[in-house]
């Protein structure tokens, strides 16, 4: 019971010289009945990411196209919060538009690097910054960095959940960042209200969580999120109003497992249905330098 690990799914990144490592933080879009979009996070040579797109196609051996030549979305200007990488979160279609939710990165000085949410939109066309800003800038409700918008629509009430930082410790190895999951609202996607709810805490020797997902299924909220101590689990939680949640630790999570490419960690989970069907793509080892991996549930 549970989920059952079908593999790892090749691609070829042959067509896009700015993709040198990694392919982290999947998100899926569904394109027809059994092809998936799915945007992933690809790192150049010097560690920066940009978002890139493939085709997943569900078959009896599923499979991912060639990663498209040049990313959908490129670094940041030089000085904005996202001109050190850019990570995929979330996609919304709403109204006609496509709302890609994502991670803006920037490097820092007395910390190693600064996180804000930030969004691009599409009309149809290429998608392009909604602004120069973040979408989710630095405020005393979040005053250190906040990342990893994971966003559901229903008409005119959107919602999210977020990574938040509720500090930066110094450690042995240097600073260390502590974050969990929080929660905002809006009317429109693009002017969010926060106060600083915390959905997902801390519990003994953890320290960071990475990007939520969250479905709507049988009456329930339900969320995918991985978080460490030591190295990335996939762990699970359920809510019925989405706002306060029950960490549920069973078999709806997914540990390492092996010698090969997941042997050390799990994360970054996107969880969707096909055919019936709840599916899982997720990362493994090193936070995606090791590809992209696709399980079935097979739990009540």
């Amino acid at each position: 019971m549970g989920w059952r690990r079908l593999g790892r799914l090749l691609l070829d990144v042959s067509a896009a010289p700015w993709a040198a490592t990694h392919a982290a933080l999947p998100v899926v879009e569904t394109l027809d009945r059994d092809r998936f979009v799915v945007y992933l996070s690809l790192r150049d040579s010097d560690g920066r990411a940009r978002i890139g797109r493939s085709v997943l196609t569900m078959a009896a051996k599923p499979a991912l196209a060639p990663l498209d030549a040049e990313p959908v979305l490129d670094l940041g200007t030089l000085g904005a919060f996202d001109d050190s990488g850019v990570t995929s979160s979330s996609v919304v279609r709403s109204n006609g538009r496509q709302f890609l939710f994502y991670t803006g990165w920037s490097r820092g000085v007395t910390v190693p690097f600064y996180l804000a949410a930030g969004l691009a939109i599409s009309d149809g066309g290429p998608f392009r910054r909604a602004s120069p800003a973040p979408l989710l800038d630095r405020t005393s409700v979040d005053p250190y960095l906040t990342a990893s918008p994971f966003v559901l629509a229903n008409g005119d009430r959107w919602r999210m959940w977020y990574v938040s930082a509720s500090e930066w410790r110094l450690a042995a190895a240097g600073p260390r960042h502590y974050y969990h999951i929080r929660y905002a609202e809006s009317e429109d996607g693009m002017t969010w209200q926060r106060s600083g709810q915390v959905c997902i805490d801390y519990a003994e020797d953890e320290h960071a969580f990475a990007r939520p997902c969250v479905i709507r299924e049988d009456g329930l909220y339900r969320m995918w999120y991985a978080v460490r101590g030591d190295r990335y689990r996939i762990r699970y939680a359920e809510s019925t109003d989405g706002i306060g949640w029950t960490r549920l630790e069973g078999e709806h999570g997914l540990d390492p497992t092996g010698d090969g490419w997941e042997s050390t960690m799990v994360e970054y989970p996107f969880v969707f249905r096909h055919r019936g069907r709840r599916y899982m793509l997720y990362n493994g080892n090193d936070y995606g330098r090791t590809g992209v991996g696709l399980a079935v549930w097979e739990g009540v």
